[in-house]
């Protein structure tokens, strides 16, 4: 199977610039939150190669070591991708690329468009800021997921966060960008500001939730870069590997309201299982007629080495799900 190495800052954003041409032509609390394992802070700073968000802000815009791939690196004998339009898997630890198919269509990203919802949010926002809902929370569309807020309802970023990325909630993300970004449409200026930093050249948000539009898509490895960048933010990490979360927030008049929400990961859940020796910790799930059923995940195997691993466009959720497993299994081959 063949790697590619990682390379240094400068010539990853030449990299990335080239390849992005050839493919462009009041009563609020904490809450409480379940974990599938323990949390360590610090154990996830030194296992996923995550720095805290005080020596982010000394840090390049640019990882010092990332992954890049420019054609499809496949293995057809041990994954059988056809039921899925895009995937990725890479190894953090080596900057290896263990597998890639179609990592720079550009396809619709669903929820996981979240993912960087968070991120903007955690660099632009303070995690207890009160946030007030206005009537951008009013989401009609048929289908789409919600939590329920109401216009002045009122809870804390630390409590979207939770919402937005395990319940998947699209009017969450509206009050979160709302209240970040100062509007909705500030907001997702700064997505598309912070995509073009990270070299996800290929990548252009029209929301902050993912609901589709046309002009709004991303592709496999962008989304990587994504990732990669929003797991140096230990709230992040904290969030995407939570079981199930509760906590209450207030409505227009003071009044308490309670909301209990589950992950949609089904890794966590226990509906699915890595294979053996691999441990999922967390991740992003997306599911639109568009899209059709999206995964994301970070995993780790028995020695503690992380990786990250996309799907795009699968057929169902269940063979997102399947898929993923053939996927993660290339970790031991």
């Amino acid at each position: 199977m063949s790697g590619v190495k990682c390379t240094n800052n400068f010539k990853i954003r030449l990299i990335c610039l080239f390849l992005g041409a050839m493919t462009a032509t009041g009563c609020v609390s904490c809450g409480r939150q379940t974990y599938d394992m323990p949390y360590d802070p610090d154990a996830a700073v030194s296992g996923f190669n995550v720095i805290s968000r005080q020596n982010s802000k000394a840090a390049h815009t640019f990882a010092e070591n990332l992954c890049v791939v420019t054609d499809n690196v496949l293995n057809e004998e041990t994954v059988d991708m056809t039921q899925a339009e895009a995937a990725v898997l890479f190894d953090l630890s080596s900057c290896q690329v263990l597998y890639a198919k179609n990592a720079h269509e550009k396809l619709h990203p669903a929820s996981l468009t979240k993912v960087m919802t968070a991120l903007v949010a955690l660099k632009y926002g303070s995690i207890d800021q009160v946030m007030t809902a206005s009537n951008v929370v009013n989401i009609t569309e048929t289908g789409a997921t919600l939590c329920g807020l109401k216009p002045g309802d009122t809870m804390t970023l630390n409590q979207a966060l939770y919402v937005l990325l395990l319940h998947s909630a699209n009017d969450a993300a509206m009050m979160i960008a709302e209240n970040v970004g100062g509007s909705v449409e500030h907001f997702v200026e700064l997505m598309n500001q912070e995509a073009l930093e990270l070299g996800a050249t290929n990548t252009h948000f029209m929301n902050p939730h993912g609901l589709t539009q046309e002009e709004h898509y991303t592709t496999a490895y962008d989304l990587y870069l994504i990732f990669n960048e929003a797991l140096k933010y230990e709230k992040f990490n904290e969030v995407i590997q939570t079981s199930s979360y509760e906590a209450t927030y207030s409505d227009s008049s003071g009044a308490v309201k309670n909301i209990r929400v589950q992950t949609s990961n089904l890794f966590l859940r226990g509906n699915y299982k890595a294979p053996d020796n691999i441990t999922v910790i967390g991740g992003k799930t997306g599911t639109t007629n568009a899209a059709r059923s999206c995964l994301m995940l970070l995993s780790r195997d028995a020695g503690g080495s992380p990786y990250i691993s996309v799907i795009l466009k699968a057929e169902t959720r269940d063979t997102a799900y399947e898929k993923m497993i053939d996927l993660l299994g290339e970790i031991q081959n």
